[in-house]
């Protein structure tokens, strides 16, 4: 099944004019890279989620807000991320926040 192409363009809009901005397919969906280091994604599956890398702390500390959960591939935890559902993120203005916290923290990383 696809990633939510919506959402993969709302993203867009959001980070397109930072420096080093790329995108790549992965995870089944598309992920969203600063300077070469991931700072978030669609993820697959078609269930429209928001996948971001906060880093340990800041991961452990989001995961105990309403609408987000551990990022889980294959049963495995991914120390770092988080996804967030759909209901987290409906308005523009809270997807600006959950990404202006992912750019953050892949901005704080040397480039690769």
């Amino acid at each position: 099944m696809a990633y939510d192409e919506q959402l993969a363009t709302r993203i867009r809009k959001v980070l397109a004019r930072r420096k080093g901005f790329s995108e790549k397919r992965m995870f089944g969906g598309v992920a969203f890279f600063l300077g070469g280091n991931m700072c978030c994604g669609v993820g697959g599956m078609g269930r429209g989620e928001l996948v971001l890398r906060l880093g340990g702390e800041r991961a452990e500390q989001a995961l105990k807000k309403r609408h987000t959960k551990v990022f889980d591939l294959t049963g495995r935890r991914m120390k770092g991320f988080v996804t967030v559902v759909p209901a987290g993120f409906k308005t523009d203005a809270a997807l600006r926040g959950w990404i202006r916290e992912a750019a953050a923290f892949a901005s704080s990383l040397p480039p690769k």
